[in-house]
């Protein structure tokens, strides 16, 4: 059996121990777990500020994408004693009896931590610890043969709808086969609230297009059509956090947007929109900053 090899490094005063830096995680793409540290290293100006003050659920893969994978949400064995926790109720404990000691990603030694224990993907909520929630998802899913294309045409119309709430919304892929619009919003409102809110948008949009859109969730009626996912609001729920990688055979990222790609993925510019891959996400991180920095302003109350 090969001998597991370990590296000791200093990530900003704090000591961390990275194993088994050349095993592929993606074995279709050759990505090493050295290069999942590396990509996060990098990624972290702009990836932090989207984490900060977020219990996060992570994914972890540590056989790589082709092998057995889980949640996890609670902090691991061995946690080091620096790395921020949450004591949180559990989501869907009943009268907050089950309570769970969630990580918060706010540093780069923890985003280093998380990434050597093969956690590729990470998800977070709308809200912040001790508040209600500060963004609003517009979460979009083709249902085949609909794909990223037809999720673009459904992303302008509910631009169209929410601007005429006053609410701004940003787009990101998925890293997968679909993509989200964020809201900032002003985090006065109840997880319940906004949820309503999207719920109504995504009914109003879907009895307006009934061809290209449902917000229904049996699957039965999403072939062809882009399901908004609403729920995706409730407090329990979290969404694949920007910037993160996602397990597919090539490591793609859930990338932001300019709104004029996705204009030119409507309108059937090939390629306009795709899901990019680490080493793009990067370079588009250089050439256009982080194009979702202005959720961290916040937003308007939902009417």
């Amino acid at each position: 059996m090969a001998r597991e090899q370990r590296v000791r490094v200093e990530v900003e005063g704090r000591a961390l121990e990275l194993s088994n830096l050349d095993k592929v995680l993606y074995p279709a793409s050759g990505f090493t777990k050295g290069e999942v540290i590396d990509y996060y290293t990098r990624v972290s100006a702009a990836l932090l500020p989207h984490l900060r003050n977020r219990p996060l659920t992570r994914i972890r893969y540590p056989n790589g994408v082709d092998g057995a994978s889980f949640f996890e949400k609670n902090a691991p064995a061995g946690t080091p004693d620096w790395v921020r926790l949450e004591r949180l109720p559990s989501p869907g404990s009943s009268k907050d009896r089950d309570m769970l000691d969630y990580v918060v990603c706010d540093d780069l030694p923890t985003l280093v931590w998380l990434a050597n224990l093969a956690a590729l993907e990470l998800h977070s909520p709308q809200w912040q610890v001790g508040a209600d929630p500060d963004l609003m998802v517009m979460d979009l899913d083709p249902g085949a043969p609909a794909g990223l294309v037809e999720c673009c045409g459904v992303a302008l119309m509910i631009r169209e709808r929410l601007a005429a709430d006053g609410v701004d919304s940003y787009p990101k892929t998925s890293g997968r086969k679909g993509m989200q619009l964020l809201c900032p919003i002003s985090g006065r409102q109840s997880a319940d609230t906004v949820s309503a809110y999207a719920k109504r948008i995504a009914d109003e949009l879907a009895r307006k297009a009934p061809k290209s859109v449902t917000a229904q969730m049996a699957k039965r009626l999403r072939p062809g059509k882009v399901f908004i996912d609403w729920s995706q609001n409730n407090a329990a729920k979290t969404t694949v956090a920007p910037y993160s990688l996602r397990a597919q055979p090539a490591p793609a990222v859930s990338t932001p947007l300019h709104w004029a790609e996705v204009e030119a993925a409507a309108e059937g510019e090939p390629g306009a929109v795709r899901q990019f891959p680490a080493a793009e996400a990067l370079s588009r991180i250089e050439e256009y900053g982080d194009l979702l920095i202005e959720l961290l302003d916040g937003g308007p109350e939902l009417p």
